[in-house]
């Protein structure tokens, strides 16, 4: 099974869905995201499969967020400024053959491996 997680080490929700991809015996392809950000495409992408709204994948709490001040814009506005400054992108996202899902907490993993 071919398993992505978009992977930021500093953070312990991502860290944990890791692990837990792991202890199901599977090795993910691990994308640094904030090395490597998706581009609006794939975000919009990931959007579909998983049934999120821009909304819901947006760090609205990174203070990136205020200063460009996103608050209240459209998913065009959110996706451009995710795919231009990828610490606005929640983590960890994680797709598989079963379904795409923001991991948080952790534990969401278990329902696509």
């Amino acid at each position: 099974m071919d398993v992505t997680i978009w992977h930021n080490p500093a953070c312990s929700n991502s860290r944990g869905a890791l692990k837990l991809i792991r202890d199901a015996g599977v090795e993910p392809v691990v994308i640094e995201y904030l090395g490597s950000p998706p581009d609006v495409a794939t975000l919009r992408q990931v959007l579909a499969e998983s049934g999120l709204a821009a909304s819901g994948l947006v760090r609205s709490k990174e203070p990136e967020f205020a200063a460009l001040g996103l608050h209240g814009s459209d998913d065009d506005a959110l996706l451009a400024a995710m795919a231009t400054h990828p610490r606005l992108i929640n983590r960890p996202v994680v797709r598989t053959a079963k379904g795409t899902r923001l991991c948080r907490p952790p534990e969401t993993v278990l329902e696509i491996l």
